[in-house]
């Protein structure tokens, strides 16, 4: 998989790729992740990618041209299947979207910064467009950053356990059940005898009647379908 993230501010980008998962995947080449410098695709001396809204109006948006100029090279090297803009009023992200892109081999997320991007970047450039939530950030590569690590983790071979991003909450629209770990008996806190049973089909029963409960008394919302 390859994914090409256009932002005005790469430094903000690039530690969350550089530990953990992330850098496993990467080192693995399972994942390629390009940082692509909308400066670059400027024209003037100040490398401007923002200008004033016709109309009026406050604050400045991105301008259309240096977004063209990018995806237009980045599509003249290879076919990609999304085209993303991270965004406040896009389709907020689930489990759902991540499994989904998790497919895909060939991916582009635009930072969106300022007010926004010039529409006819939507309209005519933009095939998906994402919200991590209902609230403001000073920039999309907060939230570009949020995509790639969930759906860089579904992709096979990043996790070490395969199955363990099929148990994550919401992949079965509920939220995970309790984990226990050692020690058995903490200050008095006990794991539950269940899991010390060896009956597996009576485990996975207990752990699905849990994330029910859990779901709703937390996300009843999920359980509405």
């Amino acid at each position: 998989m390859r994914i090409d993230i256009i932002t005005v501010l790469p430094e903000l980008l690039k530690s969350p790729f550089e530990a953990s998962i992330l850098k496993r995947a990467i080192e693995a080449g399972l994942v390629e992740v390009y940082f692509n410098n909308l400066r670059d695709y400027t024209t003037d001396n100040y490398k401007t990618v923002d200008d004033y809204q016709f109309g009026g109006g406050a604050g400045m948006g991105m301008m259309v041209e240096p977004i063209d100029k990018c995806i237009t090279k980045l599509k003249s090297e290879r076919e990609y299947e999304e085209v993303i803009y991270m965004t406040p009023d896009g389709e907020t992200l689930t489990q759902g979207i991540a499994n989904q892109l998790s497919l895909k081999e060939n991916i582009i997320i635009l930072c969106g910064h300022y007010k926004g991007v010039d529409q006819r970047v939507r309209d005519h450039f933009i095939t998906k467009e994402i919200s991590i939530g209902d609230y403001v950030l000073s920039g999309g590569e907060l939230g570009a950053a949020v995509l790639c690590d969930a759906v860089i983790r579904l992709i096979p071979g990043v996790l070490g356990n395969e199955t363990s991003a099929l148990t994550d909450s919401f992949q079965d629209n509920l939220l995970a059940p309790p984990i226990y770990t050692r020690p058995r008996d903490y200050k008095g806190w006990q794991v539950p005898e269940v899991l010390f049973s060896g009956n597996f089909p009576e485990i996975e029963k207990w752990r699905e009647e849990k994330a029910y409960e859990h779901t709703k008394k937390r996300r009843p919302d999920l359980l509405k379908d």
